[in-house]
């Protein structure tokens, strides 16, 4: 079909269309932009079509005449059909400019009247669809849509590309998409111009994948769905999404260790060839659907004889893709292996997880298979199940003990030592551990609804706020609840004074009460002998106490780490070890924090503690950070904000930390982004001790990018924020010199010096040498400012070198900035030679174009300064050091924006400082200091 320029299509929804494809998408819509062409390519159903559309109506305005057509199989036979969708409504328009012989084939050709074909109107035919192009494009660009290459009729196939290579600079663009199941796209390039872009579209993500099923309403699915939609579906987008429509519309979830189910529709799609296979290969292939890592000896184990012949057999037709030097069976797409199992009668399933109870060397694999075959309550197999579990727990896999509870209470009867609401409760613990937040929580508040028992109730109460992560005002109204469950035992009373502990920080914001109730929780538990409570709540008051810069702080983080110990605490989040790297790392023992929490990382990578993970990997990032390995520092970040996103643990705090590495080694829009992003999250949750945060990591973007007067704005809000808190400690935000620099950048000179004032006597006091280093970097500034030249450069100097040896890479690079400008006596670009190379070793992208802007700056002109005044202001002994930097810049016709951009200050401190200086010399305007140094030059 073809749609002319007034053409309006209906209003498509452009974030649904490009999900997970931005960067290909920004290629596609460059290649296009520069009037080149463009082929997407790759299997069906990922999404080629969706992303075709796109840029089909992002670039349809802007050509004169638009030509679509997409192909079908059953309609590839016949000849010329796509040239017809393509030219048919057109042909009346250039019908008249093509030459006799050329119209009279090109009208048989789309008409069907006559017997016109490629062998015997080959050359007139090839000629008319190029002259028919050029015609078209004679009146403005034209963008060819063929959506389904692979099924374009080969007549059209041959006469379209014959007219792409030579159309050479006529304005014609051709967007093509094309089904191939691997990299060999080659051969359909031959339809499109020579410089055509190929762009393959791959698997999704599964973050990806989750946002486009929460786009496309099926919002809701816990991440262990997700999970499993994204393994089942490859990657696929519309397998995903119609395995997303198959749960949406069966009322039941599939059972614990069970597949899910695959609507008819996509098992069609990729069981066509099953109908092939002999019905012994068939039943082969089901055992190896049900198996975790088929192969061929297990299959010979669970009574598949001919397993060699069979399964080759299956790979012939595409069904699996076997190794050829190994024994491994796979399939060659999940889609198959859940199609094939969903298709198979439920007495076949439980034969098939019979024979591989027997067969499968892993005793997880092996009890989990004997669950599948089992149907009802069966004490024995619920405590093959129970003891699966502890053994995957050990092993580091707490998704699999999860999954593995959950079916042992399935087989437990109600009355079974331990009972299945226990089996339950282990189950939701596992899934916290293993970041499956959603599925603990529906475990939990499931089993609320039966349990009577104290014990259970309150251990289910817990785990409902633990899910809610800093969102606790989510639910503050459990708290009286689970208090009333606990009654007196201080068992059960420790643990809901754990989380009340956590609730006076997050949702009161009240230090005082938090640090109080950690206290209570620890006495309380060590009267109950409970020793993993104790540790815990010791350790959340030692980073209290941390916070608030209490000299208790050291001695508690003894308390918390002395023997006996549980090994649960030693690497968990909260836990002594974890209180101990932020003392250090607070302290400017950078290598030690650095070992202790690299440490923390790999033991509880070992034990699949995905919580835990998210966490050091922050810790981890934020030593890189401080230590000056910006690029480092930002691959951890990323890590740790990828994974947080897909779990939901800690997506502001690893925002927060990912917005800083941004700031220092990425991109400033992305770092601008993740804090406002950050910021309305933890406003939205009510999390006061995160909303500092994210508003400290806003400010220093924002002054980072040059926006003084915001930066001022965002980092007095956390100033007020936390001395609300009752935060004393300047090491845990370090925001306090970023501040005082966007004074003084502002002007604002006298509350710049009261932020240092302040903060240096609190830094004396818990003896913060970097931060001290910071300090006086800021101080030298306001000296600066106030033309105390010589004492600015002295201390700039020995904030740089003290910085350079506490190991702070970043902030000795930004001294070593700061010192280039504030020197006068430097020639030209070389005054910021070491700046650019701390900061390059530093990789500080951002912060060396920065350098990089300043030295080109210098190069065009020297930065005036009051050694080098013009003679019209000598003696004007009244203007401080920038006053009379500014007016001297307003004497050669600077605009205050070229004054900003030289001085590196705002615009706002630039009107600021000439307000100031017109009434120091008593005249009106920009003019008068002119006349006034005119005057003085003549006197």
């Amino acid at each position: 079909m073809t749609v002319r320029r007034d053409f309006k299509e209906p209003a498509r929804c452009r974030p649904d269309l490009v999900i997970g494809r931005e960067e290909l998408f920004s290629a596609a819509r460059e290649q296009l932009g520069r009037g080149g062409s463009v082929l997407l390519h790759g299997p069906a159903g990922i999404g080629k079509s969706t992303v075709l559309r796109a840029l089909a109506t992002e670039y349809g305005h802007a050509a004169r005449t638009v030509l679509r057509c997409s192909p079908t199989e059953s309609e590839s036979h016949l000849p010329f059909l796509a040239l017809a969708d393509l030219l048919g409504l057109v042909l009346d328009e250039v019908s008249d400019r093509l030459p006799a012989a050329q119209r009279t084939a090109l009208e048989s050709a789309l008409t069907g009247r006559g017997e016109s074909t490629l062998q015997r109107d080959g050359l007139a035919l090839r000629l008319a669809v190029l002259s028919a192009l050029r015609a078209l494009a004679d009146t403005g660009p034209v963008l060819v849509v063929v959506d389904d290459l692979q099924w374009l009729d080969p007549a059209s196939a041959e006469l379209l590309g014959f007219a792409a290579r030579r159309l050479g600079d006529t304005p014609v663009r051709m967007l093509c998409a094309v089904r191939t199941e691997d990299q060999e796209y080659d051969r359909h390039l031959r339809a499109a111009p020579p410089d055509t872009l190929a762009v393959r579209l791959g698997p999704l993500s599964r973050a990806q994948m989750s946002a486009l099923l929460d786009h496309r309403g099926f919002t809701g699915l816990p991440r262990s769905t997700v999970r499993d939609i994204h393994r089942t579906s490859g990657g696929n987008a519309l397998f995903a999404l119609e395995l997303g429509r198959a749960l949406a519309e069966n009322p039941t979830p599939p059972s614990p260790g069970e597949p899910l189910p695959v609507p008819t529709s996509l098992r069609a799609l990729v069981l066509k060839r099953l109908e092939m296979l002999s019905e012994e290969a068939r039943r082969t292939l089901l055992v190896a659907s049900a198996g975790a890592r088929p192969t061929l000896a297990l299959l010979h184990a669970a009574g598949r004889d001919n397993a060699e012949a069979e399964t080759a057999q299956a790979a012939g037709l595409g069904l699996l893709a076997t190794e050829p030097e190994g024994p491994a069976v796979r399939f060659a797409h999940p889609m198959i292996s859940a199609a094939l199992y969903a298709e198979a009668p439920a007495q076949e399933r439980r034969a098939a997880h019979a024979a591989l109870s027997t067969a499968a060397s892993d005793p997880i694999e092996r009890a989990r298979h004997l669950a599948l075959a089992t149907s009802g309550t069966h004490p024995e197999v619920a405590a093959r199940l129970a003891e699966a579990a502890a053994l995957a727990r050990d092993r580091g896999a707490p998704s699999v003990a999860a999954q593995l509870s959950l079916l042992a209470a399935r087989h437990t009867p109600a009355d079974g030592p331990p009972s299945p609401e226990v089996l339950r409760l282990d189950a939701a613990e596992d899934a916290i551990t293993a970041g499956e937040l959603d599925l603990a929580r529906d475990i939990a508040r499931e089993v609320l609804t039966r349990a009577t028992v104290p014990a259970d109730r309150v251990r289910a109460w817990i785990i409902v706020i633990d899910t809610a992560g800093h969102a606790m005002t989510e639910v503050d109204a459990i708290f009286p609840q689970a208090l009333a469950d606990a009654g007196d035992d201080p068992k059960l009373l420790a643990l809901v004074h754990y989380q009340l502990t956590w609730r006076a920080v997050l949702v009161k914001g009240d230090f005082d009460e938090a640090r109080e109730e950690a206290a209570y929780a620890a006495a309380l538990a060590a009267r109950a002998g409970d020793r993993y409570t104790e540790l815990m709540a010791l350790a959340f008051q030692a980073q209290i106490e941390t916070l608030m810069g209490h000299p208790d702080a050291p001695a508690t983080i003894r308390r918390a780490l002395q023997e006996p110990q549980d090994p649960r605490v030693a690497c968990h989040h909260n836990g002594a070890g974890y209180s101990r790297f932020r003392w250090l790392i607070m302290s400017d023992q950078l290598p030690e924090a650095r070992a202790a929490v690299t440490a923390l990382l790999r033991e509880v990578r070992r034990h699949g503690w995905v919580e835990s993970e998210v966490h050091f990997l922050r810790g981890v990032a934020e030593t890189e950070l401080h230590s000056g390995h910006c690029g480092r520092a930002l691959d951890l970040a990323r890590e740790s904000l990828r994974l947080a996103r897909d779990t939901g643990i800690g997506e502001v705090a690893s925002a927060v930390l990912t917005s800083l590495a941004e700031a220092a080694g990425g991109e400033l829009d992305r770092a601008l982004a993740l804090a406002r992003e950050a910021l309305e999250h933890a406003e939205r949750d009510g999390d006061q001790m995160y909303c500092s945060r994210a508003l400290a990591a806003l400010g220093h973007a924002q002054l980072v990018a040059g926006d003084v007067s915001a930066a001022v704005r965002s980092l007095r809000r956390v100033r007020e924020v936390e001395q609300s808190l009752g935060i004393t400690d300047p090491a845990r935000g370090r925001w306090h010199g970023d501040l005082a620099e966007a004074l003084v950048r502002s002007g604002e000179f006298a509350e710049a010096q009261d932020v240092i004032d302040v903060t240096r006597e609190q830094a004396r006091r818990l003896n913060r040498e970097s931060v001290l280093a910071v300090l006086d970097r800021a101080e030298a500034l306001v000296r600066a400012a106030r033309g105390e030249q010589d004492a600015a450069v002295a201390q700039m100097t020995s904030a740089q070198d003290r910085l350079g040896t506490l190991g702070y890479g970043l902030e000795e690079a930004r001294a070593a900035f700061a010192l280039a400008q504030l020197r006068t006596g430097a020639p030209g670009p070389t005054a910021y030679d070491e700046a650019a190379r701390l900061f390059r070793r530093c990789r500080a992208l951002p912060w060396l174009r920065q350098v990089e802007a300043a030295s080109e700056a210098r190069r065009a002109q020297a930065v005036p300064t009051p050694a080098s005044a013009p003679d019209g202001l000598d003696g004007l002994d009244g203007l401080a050091s920038m006053e009379r930097q500014v007016a001297a810049l307003v004497m050669e016709g600077a605009t205050n924006r070229e004054i900003a951009t030289r001085l590196f200050i705002s615009v706002k401190t630039v009107e600021a400082t000439l307000t100031r200086v017109y009434r120091k010399l008593g005249i009106r305007s920009r003019v008068d200091i002119v006349r006034l140094a005119a005057g003085r030059r003549t006197t």
